[in-house]
């Protein structure tokens, strides 16, 4: 059976969440390889809407959920989505839901250096959530970082906490916050215990029998390729990588576990938070794309900048990420407009550049070239068949293949999972 990667090819917002539910119907594992609660993704299950930010989609289908090792996870956050998804009639238990146990935990400290980092930064600010995401991933490669097995072995806990706190309170002297107090954190870890460890697990072993017994696996992606932490615009990225290649270290699986890359991609481009945004429009028309896409973020709320569609940011994330083939998404928000713009190429000191640069300065300075495409006056709302969508709107479909070099898979018409053209089924592979 073949396994599938399901990973964003912009700046993450690419309508991952619908994608994800409707392969995970087909799937019997999901799992979460990267990231934390820094990200969201929204399910529409007859006409129920799911909010999820660190749970797998699958949990809202009953299928085996997997939190992978790659994931950074703050269990207060956790428990407080299992319980507004309880109240929506979605049964979570062990069962269901397995978290691996070499996963670092994000603790409340982590947010409030977070913030405190922020604030500190002013205009210089990366734009992260605020959620402790990024501390955690330092702790964790900084090897002081508590994990859900520690929570099982008192000893290992106190120590883990000691040398955790011999870092941060230095940090927080330098901010002038007060120090931490070891044994109230202790407390609290230890009255979690009992509450988490019934989800924990060793996930390699559970997913490697799930491979043998030839069960599929869904890996799902969260935010998006230029997010990264090595190949994004950084600084303004995330603090995980968020590319497919991801998906076998953040799961405890090799390699050659993933057959099948899926980038998800939006008919046009947008971006939450700080960082540079070659295509961004400051005009009535990027006005009109946030209203139309309804671009506020799932977990934050933040309104998302908005602009064309950028062939060569996302030509370069299928190429790093292995993408396979994508999923275009929000076709239907270009719907009534006459002219629609692509970014072919960039422009920087008079050259002209066939891919993004990595430097920031180089980033930020670089001016689209643009190809203009016919718009399309009729709906492409809910189309479900080539045959229904405007002939412009094909010939759009088609030039974005030809400049991102990879195949459209799936198209996207609207936000329920029925309104959906599928050319390529990647489980079939």
């Amino acid at each position: 059976m073949t396994n599938v990667a399901v990973v964003g090819a912009q700046w993450g917002d690419e309508g991952k969440g619908k994608v994800v539910d409707w392969l995970s119907e087909r799937a019997d594992v999901v799992v979460r390889f990267q990231g934390g609660h820094n990200a969201g993704h929204t399910l529409v299950i007859n006409g129920q809407t799911y909010k999820l930010s660190l749970l797998p989609s699958g949990v809202v289908r009953g299928k085996l959920s997997v939190i992978g090792n790659g994931v950074v996870i703050d269990p207060w956050a956790l428990f407080d989505e299992i319980e507004r998804l309880s109240a929506q009639g979605v049964a979570i238990t062990p069962e269901v839901l397995r978290i691996a146990d070499n996963a670092c935990l994000i603790l409340p400290i982590h947010g409030e250096l977070d913030r405190a980092r922020e604030a500190a930064a002013g205009t210089g600010k990366i734009g992260t959530t605020g959620r402790g995401v990024g501390p955690a991933y330092e702790d964790k490669v900084a090897r002081r970082a508590v994990r859900l097995c520690d929570l099982a072995e008192p000893a290992t806990l106190r120590f883990k906490i000691d040398r955790l706190l011999t870092h941060h309170n230095a940090l927080r002297k330098g901010l002038g916050a007060d120090p931490l107090d070891g044994e109230a954190l202790h407390a609290l870890l230890t009255d979690l215990a009992p509450r988490v460890l019934p989800f924990v697990a060793p996930a390699w072993r559970l997913l490697d029998e799930a491979r043998r017994a030839g069960k599929r696996i869904l890996f799902e992606g969260a935010q998006g390729a230029m997010l990264d932490v090595d190949h994004g615009t950084y600084p303004f990225v995330t603090s995980s990588s968020t590319i497919s290649g991801q998906a076998a270290a953040g799961s405890g699986m090799g390699p050659g576990a993933v057959a099948y890359v899926l980038g998800i991609t939006k008919a046009y481009t947008t971006r939450v938070g700080s960082g540079p945004f070659p295509t961004e429009l400051h005009d009535e028309v990027g006005e009109r794309l946030g209203e139309r896409g309804h671009e506020f973020g799932t977990v934050t709320g933040r309104r998302r900048r908005c602009g064309w569609f950028d062939a060569v940011m996302v030509r370069q994330a299928l190429k790093v990420g292995g993408v396979d083939g994508i999923v275009l998404t929000k076709l239907d928000v270009l719907d009534q407009m006459d002219d629609l713009k692509v970014c072919v190429a960039y422009e920087l000191d008079g050259q002209r550049l066939d891919h993004f640069p990595s430097g920031m300065e180089a980033q930020d300075r670089v001016t689209p070239i643009y190809e203009t495409l016919d718009g399309w006056r009729d709906s492409t709302r809910g189309a479900r068949s080539w045959a229904e969508l405007p002939a412009t709107a094909i010939k759009y479909v088609r030039r974005i293949e030809e400049l991102i070099e990879a195949p459209v898979a799936i198209l996207s018409t609207g936000p329920d999972r029925e309104e959906t053209i599928l050319v390529h089924d990647p489980f079939a592979d």
